[in-house]
């Protein structure tokens, strides 16, 4: 009764039709949930770093499992962590959009696992893409947020004043594009 599997690298976790949660693979690669199995009930999505694996609950709350310095461990933003609609990853963080629209990460701070430095522009988040070290953010008016490894997309400072009216952002393993209200594309990475 599998109803989706998610892959690290090293380990595979797979929802069950009662909602609970199977992993097999590397353990410190998210192969093994067994600390967190009682946890893992109504599980609607998974999502993978490199080495760890977030589960979003029905109640819209995280579980996670794996290497704590990939995303594996979510004490740093504890709980905030409620109203989860999405969670995007790159290779060691995870970035959550909450039901207000602000969004949450955790995991290495060099893949995007801090976002201190732009969490208050963070508001009205639509969606979030990522590439391997870093995140991008399209809010409610079209315009984009970006944090984490500048060589990956961190830093969109480049083209900010092309980012408005964003429809859709895509990401490489390196860089991200955005195509805009009329059609055309902005990129940078």
């Amino acid at each position: 009764g599998v109803q989706q599997i998610q892959a690290t690298p090293g380990a595979f976790a797979a929802i069950l039709a009662d909602g609970s949660v199977v992993s097999w693979g590397i353990p410190d690669a998210g192969g093994d949930s067994s600390a967190v199995r009682d946890q893992l009930r109504a599980v609607q999505k998974i999502q993978a770093t490199s080495h760890a694996l977030a589960a979003i609950l029905e109640d819209g709350s995280v579980v996670t499992w794996g290497d704590a310095e990939c995303g594996g461990d979510t004490s740093a933003v504890g709980e905030q962590l409620r109203g989860v609609q999405q969670i995007q990853a790159t290779h060691g963080a995870f970035a959550a959009i909450l039901a207000d629209g602000s969004v949450l990460t955790w995991g290495n701070p060099d893949c995007g696992g801090d976002s201190a430095a732009v969490q208050d522009q963070l508001k009205g988040v639509q969606q979030v893409q990522s590439t391997e070290d870093a995140f991008a953010a399209i809010l409610e008016e079209g315009s984009v947020i970006t944090w984490g490894d500048a060589d990956y997309g961190g830093d969109s400072s480049a083209v900010r004043d092309q980012l408005r009216g964003v429809q859709q952002i895509q990401a490489t393993p390196g860089a991200f594009a955005a195509i805009l209200a009329d059609g055309s594309v902005v990129s940078w990475g």
